[in-house]
């Protein structure tokens, strides 16, 4: 198959570091080595992928590049005996679409260890409704569940709401019954009334604006409001949460679109006990993946999951980037390859 040509996005880098976008066309033998061929049918769109399909080299360092970091679809070859021709497989976090050819291709060839075979009770379409953003949402999830948030507790506040983490956290909070309150889209959000009630339909008690949540007051403390955090947002959100946290309640923390930097004191930790839990979904132990999988299959799987996306080709995937990289974007967008 080494021949056979197929259809990819294609960031390439021209002169003055200016990154051009455009679907070409590549053969199977360009792709890296790896355990596994597979003929991509579903991808999904990330702040990452458009990090990297702009040339962010905090992302992707080699150029020409196809980013994509989740992929699922059929195994076409295989020289690992854990799959085989025909199987249903995704792939998502390690290196792929980042350095690693990714999922915005009609083929990706990959390490065995960075495959999971398909859940029963889940589609590979549903799989990238989740993609690593639902991954994502789900690892944070587990993070407050293990470390004793529990209903009924106190109001769990998620930020980034409108967002694609944001949305399937409070899909999954709120289908295990806690008492929810989002933070209205990311930093820009300006139509918030209809965020608003696309919020209470994912399952918010309450909708805040962004701007609530982002103090400037230079306090060491504020006044205790959550018993659990699920912030996407970085930066002086995640400082404002974390001082705004309940006495031994849990923040954590998976994303940077606000910021890298984080101005804290170490009140909230020494005075209220607070928990700051970061959630990797990249390098993530194949075991907790693998459980984590189970559960976005199962007991967690929101009953109206396919109203969380809307579904895009590779023609339309340019625009979706622009959505992405101008932090206007809600939900999650499926790449159909």
């Amino acid at each position: 198959m080494e021949n056979l040509s197929f259809k990819a996005m294609v960031v390439r880098e021209g002169e003055g570091k200016v990154f051009t976008r455009s679907i070409e066309t590549r053969s199977i033998k360009e792709l890296p080595p790896g355990d596994v061929l597979v003929k991509v049918l579903y991808s999904s769109v990330n702040y990452k992928d458009a990090l990297s399909a702009s040339g962010n080299r905090g992302v992707t360092r080699n150029f020409p590049h196809t980013p994509g970091i989740d992929a699922a679809g059929i195994v076409a070859e295989s020289t690992s005996t854990d799959f085989s021709k025909g199987d249903e497989v995704l792939v998502t976090g390690y290196d792929l679409g980042m350095n690693t050819s990714g999922g915005f291709a009609e083929y990706i060839r990959v390490p065995a260890s960075w495959v999971v075979r398909l859940p029963a009770r889940l589609t590979m379409k549903e799989s990238m409704i989740y993609g690593t953003a639902g991954f994502t949402a789900a690892l944070s999830v587990l993070k407050l569940t293990e470390a004793g948030v529990k209903p009924g507790e106190g109001e769990v506040l998620v930020t980034g709401a409108s967002g694609g983490v944001g949305s399937i956290a409070l899909r999954i909070l709120a289908k295990l019954g806690y008492t929810l309150v989002a933070a209205a889209g990311m930093m820009d959000e300006s139509d918030y009334q209809q965020a608003a009630e696309e919020l209470k339909k994912l399952g918010a008690a309450r909708v805040i604006p962004a701007a609530e949540v982002d103090d400037t007051s230079g306090k060491l403390m504020l006044k205790e409001k959550w018993r659990g955090v699920v912030d996407t947002v970085g930066g002086s959100v995640l400082s404002t949460v974390v001082k705004e946290t309940r006495y031994l309640g849990v923040v954590t923390t998976c994303g940077n679109v606000g910021g890298h930097e984080l101005n804290l004191n170490v009140y909230p930790f020494i005075l209220r006990g607070v928990s700051l839990i970061g959630v990797d979904s990249v390098e993530c132990p194949m075991g907790v993946r693998l459980a984590v999988w189970a559960k976005l299959a199962g007991e967690w799987k929101p009953a109206d999951l396919q109203a969380l996306t809307s579904e895009i080709s590779l023609g339309e995937l340019e625009q979706r980037i622009q959505l992405l990289l101008a932090k206007k974007s809600k939900g999650r967008a499926v790449l159909k390859i």
